[in-house]
């Protein structure tokens, strides 16, 4: 895993401070166009462009199932994790639904669904083993098993900088994997249980102060890994979560913006930025997510959403609504009128 260690790309700056140029030149009042300014410029440097853009956009979802089911933290049965893998083949999700209105590659990841598929158009198999073990009693993997996961990860950010991609989202599956975010975020970012354990795919009241429980036992028995994100990653995360972390090095590595959907994801972002703090450049969260917590922890990290719409869906789906945003943001920036085009008086 030596490639973890490798430095994420620069932004050139260069393309910055020209787009920042042109901003004050578009014919509209200073800031007028407010947060799509800052997208324009922020993509012009990362993507090293005179004109911005977010038409190619890369989809992949992982897919991983997590032991931690066992201790009853979930309103669903674990079996919905492979039905759901099959509904994205299908084309019924709402990823699915979502992607292929965005024009976008779309790609499904078994990392470790408890039940795997056969191989079939859309799925790329790299399981790292038949889900997760329980984390509240064991480590959730082993350190080969966390490899893997992380490797299927680099192996997305690859195929989206081969297909020259705009844009890098990354979406998940597992249920069960709001518990080991929580835990992640709880570790990682030194936030209590209490405020930051949700409803998940739906538990009421009770189950919610079980699932605390769970996690706080979770914590406990893992807090020999002490500040150590890829310790937490392989004692408590999944191997979805294990392959986003893997997927948002590579990509801040090869200069891939990263587009963040909601809880879960932002959680193996977490990791990644403490493995690599530098990749907080390459990230644009989509959302604010309605999963409890979420607002905590991108307050704690700095993370401004483009979006505050109530979701808590996952599979990346908050990602791909909010792709709309940053193309408006660059189509403005590239097609409008400087004063000078237009004819038309600047400030005074």
């Amino acid at each position: 895993m030596d490639w973890l260690s490798a430095p994420c790309s620069t932004p050139n700056q260069h393309f910055s401070e020209l787009a920042q140029a042109r901003q004050t030149q578009l014919t509209k009042p200073p800031q007028a166009l407010g947060d799509l300014e800052t997208i324009a410029i922020r993509l012009a440097g990362l993507q090293a462009r005179e004109q911005p853009a977010v038409e190619r956009v890369h989809i992949s979802i992982f897919a991983g199932d997590h032991g931690v089911v066992a201790e009853g933290v979930s309103a669903f049965p674990q079996a919905v994790t492979q039905q759901m893998v099959g509904n994205f083949l299908q084309g019924g999700a709402a990823i699915s639904v979502l992607a292929k209105a965005l024009n976008a590659q779309l790609e499904i990841i078994d990392t470790g669904i408890l039940e795997a598929l056969p191989a079939q158009d859309g799925l790329i198999i790299q399981r790292a083993g038949a889900g997760t073990a329980n984390s509240a009693q064991t480590a959730a993997m082993t350190h080969e098993q966390l490899a893997i996961a992380l490797q299927a990860g680099f192996d997305a950010a690859e195929r989206a900088h081969a297909q020259q991609a705009d844009i890098f989202i990354g979406g998940e599956m597992g249920i069960g994997n709001t518990t080991a975010a929580t835990v992640l975020y709880c570790a990682l970012l030194d936030l209590e249980p209490a405020t930051m354990t949700g409803a998940g795919t739906g538990l009421d009241a009770v189950g919610i102060a079980h699932k605390t429980q769970v996690i706080e036992t979770i914590l406990k028995r893992h807090s020999s890994c002490g500040n150590d994100a890829l310790a937490w990653l392989a004692s408590a995360g999944g191997f979805e979560i294990a392959a986003l972390t893997g997927a948002y090095l590579r990509a801040a590595q090869l200069g891939l913006p990263i587009l963040l959907d909601g809880f879960i994801t932002t959680a193996a972002a977490v990791v990644a930025l403490k493995l690599q703090p530098a990749i907080q450049d390459w990230l644009f969260l989509s959302h604010a997510s309605a999963e409890r917590g979420h607002k905590q922890a991108i307050s704690a990290l700095g993370l401004q959403p483009l979006l505050d719409l109530n979701l808590r869906l996952g599979e990346g789906s908050g990602a791909a609504i909010a792709v709309p945003i940053l193309r408006q943001a660059c189509i403005l920036y590239n097609q409008m009128a400087t004063f000078a085009e237009a004819a038309v008086a600047g400030k005074l």
